[in-house]
């Protein structure tokens, strides 16, 4: 057991859900995370906007429970009027916080838009909005699986937040030494914003093995091969997975990481179990 942070900040993600079923759910998963008293709830944006609404309806869902709630927001294939309608709307709606993205074009469609870069976005945001807005932006510790080059992925990083961006949360990685070597590599680029480490609880491992191979994400040999072994054993491997994440984030916060992120895929049961053996949250 962990000796007890309470002051380290946690937050979570969640994707916008697309049932009543699904949303009287997300409800419940929230209510259960606020044992971690969260910083703030993110909720993801889909391809193009295609989820714009849904990502809405779901943010006042979480600040009508009394959160913070950070919508995320891509810009690839929008226009500045657009993302400024988008902008507007979040306005009324009492929303001061902003994940920052490029995001990707939704399938068959051509043209970028008027924004190239998260950048961009993230200086749009600034020149109109003003300073009251939090604005986090992504970051890659191995590095953005489009791109060939780590040092064009450390300056695209370093742009976003010389454009004004607060703070940024990462991809999730299983190799600690990734993050660390990450920090410090911008760190010498002079960017000093806090660089908080995204992690994604083992629900699924097909799934996650799925996803880091989309993205360019590392799994450790040896954790690969012991999930594979336990096959359809799901209380090894949920309890295995514990284990290897809670590892992961008590070396990362040992290591002066600012804040824990997590990409809960609306549900509460391991992140909330991991932030309890991090002395993040009451014993159940």
């Amino acid at each position: 057991m962990s000796t007890p942070n309470p002051r380290l900040p946690i937050s979570f993600e969640f994707f916008p859900p697309n049932t009543p079923v699904g949303s009287d759910k997300l409800r419940t998963v929230v209510a259960e995370l606020s044992a971690t008293q969260p910083e703030f709830f993110s909720v993801t944006y889909g391809a193009g906007g295609s989820t714009r609404e849904k990502t809405l309806s779901t943010v006042q869902q979480i600040a009508a429970m009394g959160f913070e709630a950070a919508p995320h927001l891509s810009c690839v294939g929008s226009t500045e009027a657009g993302i400024a309608e988008i902008l507007a709307t979040y306005r009324e709606q009492g929303i001061r916080r902003l994940v920052a993205l490029r995001g990707d074009l939704p399938s068959g469609t051509a043209t970028a838009g008027e924004f190239r870069y998260a950048a961009d976005l993230v200086e749009f945001v600034r020149r109109t909005q003003g300073s009251d807005w939090h604005i986090e932006v992504a970051a890659y510790p191995e590095y953005h699986p489009q791109q060939r080059y780590a040092r064009r992925d450390l300056e695209l990083f370093a742009a976003k937040v010389q454009a004004g961006a607060d703070s940024a949360i990462t991809q999730f990685f299983f190799n600690p030494d990734a993050y660390f070597h990450f920090v410090d590599e911008v760190r010498a680029l002079g960017v000093q914003a806090p660089i908080v480490p995204g992690i994604m609880p083992i629900h699924n491992f097909a799934k996650i093995a799925q996803f880091a191979q989309r993205d360019g994400i590392e799994i450790p040999r040896w954790v690969a091969l012991k999930m594979e072994g336990y096959l359809d054993d799901a209380a090894s491997v949920r309890a295995f997975g514990l284990d290897v994440v809670t590892r992961l984030c008590e070396r990362l916060i040992a290591g002066g990481a600012p804040s824990i992120h997590f990409y809960t895929l609306n549900q509460a049961g391991l992140s909330l179990e991991i932030c309890r053996r991090l002395g993040l949250a009451q014993p159940a």
